[in-house]
């Protein structure tokens, strides 16, 4: 990686950047993370759950759906709404992907409350989740999970247990529940949707608190370090090697402030004393190269390069007339700094 970032290093969006054959439909990218060799894997709703692709955007791989062009059925989704999903997709509802110290994929899917843990062609290592529902806010494994992050000192498992919970539970690399913390509230340790969790520092994790607008930094045994605010905080990505940098992506607002600038669409770039570096995206959002329509996640390679998942189907394109999809997968190259 290189050298952390500073207010003078320069990125520029990278138009058109993903090329997206013929007959595969995203729809939306949920969520985007990148291996050791910069290759790019993209977890979305679409017709194909997961596509890979080059460093210049080609695609180069895709698994997920045995029959892609079956055609939809209808499901409900977390929010009442009746919206399709491919027949033959392995994953009820995409939602994150991670990729771990020994280049494996964790595959979060929280309607189907189950994680997967697979190779980089998709086959299954592990599962941890029933795939059943646990009672709304229990506190129990799992109701509709969002994240997970693997600790590459020990294999250990973390999982933020999302929108149904204000959990965080810690397996070790085998499965093994190990330990659980929060609850729902705003004081420190507590959560109101804990939507991502990732590896902060040795023997810390961070939480993206998505509707206390914070993140918190906790011990991997769940003791809490310190926290800070941040807009709707949804993702983050944790700088790899020399790059000590936190890269957290940050939602809109809600609709009565639709319009109003400066109220998140962006990825801030913070150091670990959760100082601001600078903050990319334009002010407002729309569909400028340089703009966010509903950021789901970030990452970011080898080369200081960031990408970014955006849900713009369901929080923008479903509701045009008639329907359309947005783009949701962006690059934006670091050119200098």
């Amino acid at each position: 990686m290189p050298a952390p970032a500073t207010s003078a290093t320069v990125y520029e969006p990278v138009e058109g950047w993903a090329k997206i054959p013929h007959g595969i439909w995203m729809k939306e990218a949920t969520s985007v993370a990148v291996d050791s060799d910069d290759r790019v894997y993209v977890f979305n709703r679409g017709n194909m759950p997961v596509l890979v692709f080059d460093s210049d955007g080609n695609m180069v791989d895709s698994w997920g759906n045995e029959t892609p062009y079956e055609g939809v059925t209808l499901m409900e989704d977390p929010y009442g709404n009746m919206v399709p999903r491919w027949l033959g997709t392995r994953f009820t509802r995409a939602h994150a992907i991670t990729v771990d110290h020994e280049d494996n994929l964790w595959l979060t899917d929280d309607s189907g409350n189950r994680m997967s843990k697979t190779d980089k062609k998709g086959n299954t290592l592990m599962t941890i989740g029933t795939g059943v529902p646990t009672e709304r806010e229990s506190g129990e494994m799992f109701n509709r999970p969002t994240s997970v992050a693997v600790d590459p000192s020990n294999g250990d498992i973390f999982v933020s247990d999302g929108y149904g919970n204000s959990r965080v539970h810690r397996f070790d690399k085998d499965g093994n529940h190990l330990l659980s913390w929060g609850q729902s509230g705003t004081d420190p340790g507590q959560f109101s949707l804990p939507h991502n969790v990732a590896m902060f520092s040795e023997g810390q994790v961070i939480v993206c608190d998505r509707e206390n607008h914070r993140v918190q930094v906790f011990t991997t045994d769940g003791e809490y370090v310190k926290g800070w605010h941040v807009h709707k905080a949804v993702a983050t990505f944790s700088g790899k090697g020399d790059d000590t940098n936190v890269y957290i992506a940050e939602q809109g607002p809600p609709p009565v402030q639709s319009g109003v600038a400066n109220l998140g669409h962006k990825i801030g770039i913070y150091d670990r004393g959760g100082n601001v570096i600078q903050k990319i995206g334009a002010d407002l959002p729309g569909e400028r190269p340089d703009q966010f329509n509903w950021l789901h996640s970030v990452a970011v390679d080898s080369q200081g390069n960031i990408y970014a998942a955006e849900v713009s189907y369901v929080e923008v394109g479903r509701h045009q007339d008639p329907p359309r999809e947005f783009v949701s997968l962006r690059k934006w190259a670091r050119v200098s700094g």
